[in-house]
């Protein structure tokens, strides 16, 4: 008798727990059909906030009930506002889907980690540029979903290298110590500088790192500024360019973009999105090209790939309709090649979704930069751009680095500096 009521309850849990599951399928089938928001914060309206609006035409086509609220967010107020809500605990005033800056991402989801959905198994996530999924790892789940490409390119004046007796096709796959001598015969020749960086910032030595593999934090998330090869490497080239004149170091980044469009300099390594700071110097049109990145001599693992920013769309766990934004994402920014194809002229939004690749819009030549395909170049270089992970305090560990460069260029050794960015560093990681 007690085998029977058992095996008579255990049928009936099985039956109740099949029909729960029915409904609940049912309900998330059924949510499409019924007038659905789903909150975006992002920022940028000619660009990211553009590529949004975009997304949601072309998923209202289909889902006519879900409206995409769009609200512009500028990324400090957003993070601010992100903080502010996750340490208080009470998500109630956050959208369904936030924007994030790449380098941000490892930090919020470890302070944060249950505040983000895992995209694993709901958003395709195999034809992204493997270096930008890398960013929003954790635990063996991805939390983000890739947006804007960072992958770097060297710009280059094609005018100003010909006074110099150089051409573009000379600065593809070359090593740094090649660059820099270059720069040396453009200096010796027109009397500019080939380069230009920001002198507070250490963006050069973050480019050099990353297309070698490396970073500023080792396997345990400690920071690496001293017996990083690497890194010494890089800050001894880019100082010894900045020493002897082949880079200008300028005071902000005004300047900077001041010093790329006045002509003041031959070339910018940077990220891709400088396309349109370039673009913007219409009478520069067919005097510019593109070359991939130039890499560390006598590092075994560097390539001539590299990254330089980049966002990211996460999807938060206090989302009513997080199924649906999951599936806003999935049919737009990871599968529709016309959204891909209809952001770029307008925005210069370039996909790290790799089929985008292989559209003809992608597939046009460039008159700007001399008749090149140079949206199809990029999506090609970050293809091979490495992976790495970012650390938590990635941001404090790079204002050490641009201390010490600071300090090696007013005659402190490399060895002296790095040591002592290294003690800072550890100190506000709590070491």
């Amino acid at each position: 008798m007690k085998r029977f009521i058992k095996a008579a309850l255990l049928l009936f849990t099985i039956a109740l727990t099949s029909c729960s599951k029915k409904l609940e399928g049912a309900k998330a089938q059924s949510s499409l059909d019924e007038p659905t928001v789903i909150t975006v914060w992002c920022w940028d309206k000619t660009f990211k906030i553009f590529a949004m609006k975009t997304a949601a035409e072309i998923y209202t086509r289909d889902n006519p009930n879900v409206k995409i609220n769009v609200v512009e967010t500028p990324w400090a107020d957003l993070e601010q506002k992100l903080i502010t809500s996750l340490s208080a605990n009470d998500s109630s005033s956050l959208p369904d889907i936030i924007l994030m800056q790449d380098h941000a991402i490892q930090k919020n989801l470890a302070n944060y980690p249950k505040a983000f959905l895992p995209v694993n198994n709901k958003i395709d996530l195999s034809k992204f540029a493997p270096y930008k999924l890398s960013y929003g790892e954790a635990n063996g789940k991805i939390y983000s979903v890739p947006f804007d490409n960072g992958a770097t390119c060297t710009f280059l004046r094609t005018d100003i290298l010909a006074e110099a007796g150089l051409k573009a096709q000379q600065f593809n796959n070359i090593t740094w110590d090649e660059f820099h001598e270059y720069g040396k015969i453009v200096k010796a020749k027109t009397g500019k500088p080939l380069i230009s960086y920001v002198v507070s910032e250490p963006d050069c030595i973050i480019i050099m790192m990353q297309s070698a593999g490396t970073w500023m934090f080792d396997e345990k998330g400690k920071a690496k500024l001293t017996n990083n090869d690497v890194l010494e490497k890089a800050v001894k080239v880019y100082s010894e360019m900045i020493k002897d004149g082949t880079c200008l170091n300028v005071s902000d980044w005004d300047s900077y973009a001041a010093s790329i469009n006045n002509g003041d300099v031959a070339s910018a390594i940077n990220g891709c999105w400088l396309i349109g700071t370039l673009r913007t110097q219409i009478e520069q049109s067919g005097k510019w090209a593109v070359a991939n990145t130039p890499r560390l001599s006598g590092v075994p693992n560097a390539v001539n790939y590299s990254n330089q920013g980049g966002s990211s769309w996460l999807v938060m766990s206090n989302s009513k309709h997080a199924e649906i934004a999951m599936d806003f994402l999935n049919k737009t920014f990871a599968s529709s090649k016309e959204l891909y194809d209809t952001i770029l002229p307008s925005s210069g939004a370039i996909s790290t979704w790799l089929p985008a690749a292989d559209s003809s819009v992608y597939d046009e030549p460039s008159a700007f930069f001399g008749g090149q395909k140079i949206y199809k170049d990029i999506v090609e270089y970050s293809k091979h751009v490495p992976s790495i992970r970012y650390g938590l305090f990635n941001y404090e560990a790079r204002n050490a680095v641009g201390v010490a460069v600071s300090k090696i260029l007013q005659g402190s050794s490399i060895t002296d500096a790095l040591n002592e960015a290294q003690k800072n560093i550890d100190f506000q990681m709590g070491y």
